[in-house]
């Protein structure tokens, strides 16, 4: 009989199962043996069949991957895993256990289908479930209020990361402490990079190390929430967008604290000789346009209540603040000389050799409201092609990354006319700093045109209106009255991006010039997915270049628009000086791009490769390419149009080298394009959804239909069930509360 019918018949003769998987690298010669609990002794009337597995010898960590594979199902004392029966046992499930480190715990739990719990399965999602009346825990002194300090359970995110090449290895700590005299549930929404790969998953709780097991995203939510009920320390670690995730960490106990490490894997962007590392360290408040779906609502800190459907991010008022602070240490080994190093935050840094460098925040307790963004210089006139790959040496499966940069005869091609499209985000979240920064863009940008280009300006809010009917030549006249019509501009309503796509891209295109559509807009809406959908549906023969205007912009809507509009990203910061960024959009696409591009892979069979569809390759902007190949790396030729001339160039292919992190950078990649194909493509049978949830279970990463879950199954809490606490955040520096969550 098959593994799968022999756990399907398990499956049926109990509702739940807890399995415990120990793994750990202490010298214990054993420990005592305790008996085994029976059904219903806890007081849960027997609702669960717990298989408490004690008196275990722990063993290293090879014997223990080994007895794994040996009898993954049976409970044996004398092997270095103690194991037993699962109602559900995935195929991947031995990366997760391969994954533990010494010193490590894995819990494994697994239960039987959502549907088989029948209805009295009890969930707990309603914002504030049970009256938050729980007082301020402070030993020894009396409660106090200093200067508006908000009681809420995170305390400090701490930040480390490895940059090599141009690849990151990120860890990222969140300390909770429970500041009531009651038990809670902590829940914090918080942003990563919208192309974080996120592989790995730790619950700490005080010397020990509780490892995370990745589940189907329902699964993950039903064994978080019985464990959570039950009264075990557990967390869950969703996505809500790729962008923002939300933590979940049950049974905190009063004055007591449970740490949550997130590991990912990211790749830095690259912009003329600057290499860019970015943290993001807050949501920004979203606009959800009417019938939404899947908004993220922006809600007062301290309301229990919340606009149907969807999830929601608290915000703390103008006069509040938490006692959350943030540091961030960066260890960068560029491969060749560190030239120069710049940060939006005050960092000190210290060299350790020409090639890296060490980064720190200068004051180790920031307030985390703005995005944390690190450029670093490397030696050069410029930066070199370059493929490298990977092999898994389970599979023999390989991986590659290809970086194509132009070569240097590209900057001496003068510039063909250009009918300029500037879109502007007139909305309440841009009041102030924000759109005062995309207004003088503007204004820096007509200084560049020349009499033979044209240019439209549209600004959107509730609705979208435009300069002029047609775009209008760059005439003296028409760039005064342009100018005199930016001034008039104000920042109110709500970000209905879709009015600002469909206006820029509907109108004719003049086949004499090539369009490139500018849009400047913070991205806070929760309606992604369907600007992504109008870009690829309506982009025809335009270019998309997206400026992010603000401290905290939505970098997964702005890298997702110029992804599908074939064209490219910038950022414009409240400090910086728009001028220099928009000459330095200019000088982009002032040399016409390698278009049409179609690579010979060689002796390499390659397949799965992403994006799909391959970018233009633009000056100073190399275009990153990841894929699976079979057979030796060989050397690459690259073929594209340019002033519909054929061209070409060779990218010499190196060694086989180890880089393992390639594999889960291409996973993510895969998952973000099945996600946008979802935007547009029908998909009445959910293949994508499938082929995503697959992928992310293979290579152990979250995903929208994924989700990392831990639980401590050795004791149960003592009291009640605990009040929900939603963790409050800042606005974003330079985002006015007002105009955006004091609106809605």
């Amino acid at each position: 009989m098959k593994k799968s019918d022999l756990l399907k018949m398990w499956m049926r003769a109990a509702c739940f199962a807890f399995v415990a998987v120990l793994v750990s690298s202490c010298a214990n010669d054993g420990v005592d043996s305790a008996p085994p609990q029976q059904p219903g002794e806890s007081g849960e009337s027997g609702a669960i069949e717990e298989i408490i597995v004690t008196g275990a010898k722990v063993g290293g960590r090879e014997q223990s991957r080994r007895a794994w594979r040996k009898k993954p199902a049976v409970v044996e004392r004398d092997m270095s895993v103690v194991a037993a029966v699962a109602p559900r046992f995935h195929r991947n499930e031995t990366l997760s256990l391969s994954s533990v480190a010494p010193g490590e715990e894995l819990w494994i739990i697994a239960r039987v289908s959502l549907e088989a719990q029948g209805t009295n399965a009890r969930t707990d999602d309603s914002p504030g479930s049970g009256a938050m009346v729980a007082r301020p825990y402070e030993p020894g002194h009396e409660p106090t209020d200093r200067a508006g300090l908000v009681p809420l359970p995170l305390k400090h995110t701490a930040v480390d990361a490895s940059i090599s090449g141009y690849i990151s290895t990120v860890n990222v700590r969140q300390q909770f402490q429970n500041p009531f005299d009651e038990k809670i549930e902590a829940v914090y929404m918080f942003p990563l990079p919208e192309k974080a790969a996120v592989s790995e998953f730790l619950m700490i709780i005080g010397e020990r190390r509780i490892r995370g097991i990745l589940r189907e995203k329902e699964e993950a939510k039903a064994i978080y929430e019985e464990a959570r009920r039950q009264g075990y320390q557990a967390s869950l670690l969703v996505q809500r967008r790729p962008n923002i995730f939300e933590q979940k960490v049950a049974n905190i106990e009063p004055g007591k604290g449970i740490d949550v490490d997130i590991k990912y894997f990211h790749t830095l962007a690259y912009q003329d000789g600057w290499y860019s590392f970015v943290f993001p360290t807050v949501v920004g408040p979203r606009y959800n346009p009417p019938h939404s779906k899947d908004p993220i609502h922006a809600v007062a800190n301290g309301e229990r209540t919340q606009p149907g459907g969807g999830t929601a991010a608290r915000y703390l008022r103008p006069a509040e603040r938490s006692a959350h602070d943030i540091s961030i240490n960066v260890d960068i080994n560029a491969g060749v000389t560190i030239e120069d190093v710049r940060s939006s935050h005050r960092i000190s840094t210290s060299h350790h050799g020409a090639e890296t460098t060490r980064v720190q925040l200068a004051n180790h307790t920031t307030i985390p409201n703005r995005d944390f963004v690190l450029e670093f210089q490397v030696a050069g006139e410029r930066m070199k092609s370059k493929l490298l790959t990977h092999v898994d040496p389970g599979s023999g499966q390989g991986y590659f990354t290809l970086m194509m940069y132009p070569p240097a005869d590209f900057e001496r091609i003068g510039r063909q006319p250009m009918e300029m499209v500037f879109v502007l985000d007139c909305s309440g979240s841009m009041r102030g700093r924000p759109l005062t920064q995309a207004k003088n863009a503007v204004r820096a940008a007509l200084d560049h045109l020349q009499p033979e280009d044209t240019f439209q300006i549209i600004r959107f809010s509730d609705n979208a209106s435009q300069f002029g009917r047609t775009p209008v030549a760059a005439t003296r006249q028409n760039i005064a009255d342009a100018r005199g019509y930016l001034k008039l501009l104000r920042g109110t309503g709500g970000t209905h991006v879709l009015q600002g796509v469909r206006t820029a891209l509907d109108f004719p295109h003049d086949p004499k010039r090539l369009r490139f559509v500018t849009f400047m807009t913070d991205g806070y809406i929760g309606n992604e997915a369907e600007i992504i959908e109008a870009v690829h549906s309506g982009i025809g023969d335009s270019r998309i270049f997206s400026f992010g205007v603000g401290s905290s912009v939505n970098r997964y809507l702005m890298e997702r628009m110029a992804k599908e509009g074939r064209g490219a990203v910038a950022y414009l910061s409240p400090s910086d000086s728009a001028r220099k960024i928009m000459a330095s959009f200019f000088e982009r696409i002032s040399h016409p791009a390698l278009t049409d591009i179609q690579i010979d892979w060689g002796g390499m069979n390659v397949a799965d490769v992403y994006p799909a569809r391959t970018p233009d390759v633009f000056v100073g902007r190399p275009v990153v390419i990841t894929g699976k190949y079979l057979g030796a790396p060989d050397d690459v030729i690259v073929r594209g149009l340019r002033d519909s001339e054929q061209h070409s160039f060779r990218i010499a292919a190196g060694r086989v080298g180890q880089n393992a992190s390639i594999s889960k950078v291409w996973a993510r990649l895969k998952i973000a394009d099945l996600g946008d194909r979802q935007a547009w493509e029908s998909d009445p049978y959910d293949e994508l959804a499938s082929e995503i949830r697959n992928t992310a279970l293979e290579h152990q990463l979250m995903s929208a239909y994924t989700s990392f879950v831990a639980v401590d199954a050795s004791r149960r809490t003592e009291g009640r069930r605990g009040t929900t606490v939603h963790q409050g955040v800042p606005v974003p520096h330079g985002v006015r509360y007002d105009t955006t969550v004091g609106k809605n």
